[in-house]
């Protein structure tokens, strides 16, 4: 097992108990695992690599990883989502819904999601895709492809097809409703188990598996109490989209008795810490909701994890209440992106602001809370101690951020540049298991350009792929109408 040692100006090292800052200092790995860190290693190295005025930091864990050709992106100016083609209509429902991607556009998207993850200092993701263009939910052998793609690019994944009971359509007078077939989820938590005995621990222990139903309204409670048993037999995770939107939380309430879907999730025996729920946002206590529960209570008993997508929520006029009072309740919070650019950073920022918003004072969080949840919450997550952090026998995930770019800026606080000027391209240097996945902003194997060009065609094809799936099939310019009016001249 070769030894690596790489210097900088600035390394986040771990002391046990939290992050710590070391200055002039190094870390040095063995294989997959972290031998030293601090400022003098007296044993042989067989490379070395002086990042100069960098910092060099734990990977980013992020886990509601885009893995699309992001669509959200569509809706950001197209209101109202559901007219818009966010939500299936009857029509399209009853005609019979098809797979919009082939197998091969399936597999480029994931490859094309890994490779901007790894760009942006993510060396963690459980990633998450879209079911509006899949017949019904993801399948095991499109998954056994994912785990070659990442195994190959080097990332840890955490990986599991989606399932799901039902899903959410939308009437011609606009009312909505929700479409069954217990049928299909049974079949897909059936694969989902097949799949994480399968490839848990694949390529060297990077890949490991996951369950991963996909809403909490679109699930039956027999779904759920069986995901839970298998979590338990096969200690693998649970990620569950919970709490993400006032329409959810009515309706769980409507079809289970009344209960919060944080209390719906609990009786299901889902709500513990193998668990966790994007994007726990709308509890009871909520300004949007108000209404009697103990959503805060359970969570903090339950060790569950709460993934904070700040971005993809503020971009549609909603934030968590909040990031602080979770925190100081004890209640594990990680991060998610789940949109394009799928940029960590970037949601730190947002996090930052909505949090200090929501509680009307500047001091209720600070850019160490949230690299706190970037790492070392997703860690917990995870149940990993040895991801998140840098220090003596943690896996050797680190990222090298250049602070000589030009868009960092004047140095502050290296942990607050980065969080507040920081950048993608300030990213030089990703380490996954000790192997290097990107130096130099290169990625061994990719073609940047030509994976931006076909990223677009794709896309393309997507977007003209959604009359058909839009409350009374407008044409495509009604759906997605540009910012100012097209004209030949003026």
């Amino acid at each position: 097992m070769p030894t690596t040692r790489i210097r900088a100006r600035f390394v986040v090292g771990h002391d046990g108990a939290d992050h710590c800052l070391l200055e002039n200092a190094e870390v040095v790995f063995r294989g997959e695992r972290i031998v030293h860190v601090g400022r003098r290693w007296d044993g042989p190295v067989d490379r070395e690599l002086d990042a100069g005025n960098a910092i060099v930091g734990p990977g980013f864990i992020d886990l509601d990883a885009l893995a699309d050709l992001d669509s959200t992106v569509l809706a950001f100016d197209n209101q109202p989502g559901w007219a818009k083609g966010r939500i299936w209509p009857r029509s399209y429902l009853e005609r019979g819904p098809r797979e919009v991607y082939t197998p091969d556009e399936e597999a480029f998207k994931m490859r094309y999601a890994f490779v901007q993850l790894i760009r942006n200092g993510v060396t963690t993701a459980a990633p998450i895709t879209s079911l509006l263009y899949r017949a019904w939910g993801e399948t095991y052998e499109e998954f056994a492809r994912v785990a070659d793609i990442a195994g190959r690019l080097g990332i840890r994944a955490y990986l599991g097809p989606a399932y799901r009971s039902g899903l959410t359509y939308v009437e011609d007078d606009g009312r909505f409703g929700v479409h069954w077939d217990e049928r299909r989820g049974r079949e897909g938590l059936a694969r989902a188990i097949d799949y994480v005995r399968e490839f848990d621990g694949a390529h060297g222990g990077r890949i490991r598996g996951m369950f991963a139903p996909d809403r909490v309204e679109t699930c039956t409670p027999e779904l759920l109490e069986r995901t839970a048993a298998a979590s338990a037999e096969l200690g693998a995770p649970v990620r569950l989209h919970c709490a993400q939107s006032v329409w959810e939380f009515d309706t769980v309430q409507r079809l289970r008795e009344g209960r919060t879907p944080i209390e719906f999730v609990r009786d299901c025996g889902l709500l513990n810490p193998r668990s966790f729920l994007p994007h726990g946002v709308h509890l009871n206590h909520h300004s949007q909701i108000g209404r009697p529960g103990r959503d805060l209570e359970w969570l903090a008993e339950s060790g569950a994890s709460v993934v904070h997508c700040p971005l993809v929520m503020g971009r549609h006029g909603n934030t968590m209440e909040s990031f602080a009072r979770l925190r100081d309740l004890g209640i594990n919070i990680a991060i998610g992106t789940d949109t394009f650019p799928p940029d960590i950073l970037e949601n730190l920022r947002v996090g930052i602001v909505l949090c200090r918003v929501a509680e009307r004072r500047a001091d209720a969080c600070s850019a160490a809370d949230f690299y706190r949840a970037a790492t070392l919450g997703g860690a917990r997550a995870l149940g990993r101690d040895d991801l998140g952090r840098l220090a003596p026998g943690a896996r050797a995930d680190l990222t090298v951020f250049d602070l000589d770019n030009t868009h960092t800026g004047q140095l502050v606080d290296p942990i607050q540049t980065m969080i507040l000027n920081g950048q993608r391209g300030c990213f030089t240097t990703v380490v996954v298991d000790g192997r290097f996945v990107m130096e130099n902003g290169e990625l061994p194997g990719v073609d940047l350009a030509e994976l931006h060009r076909e990223a677009q065609a794709q896309f393309d094809r997507l977007i003209a792929s959604y009359p058909e799936r839009s409350i009374g099939h407008p044409p495509l310019e009604a759906i997605f109408e540009p910012s100012f009016r097209v004209v030949e001249s003026l």
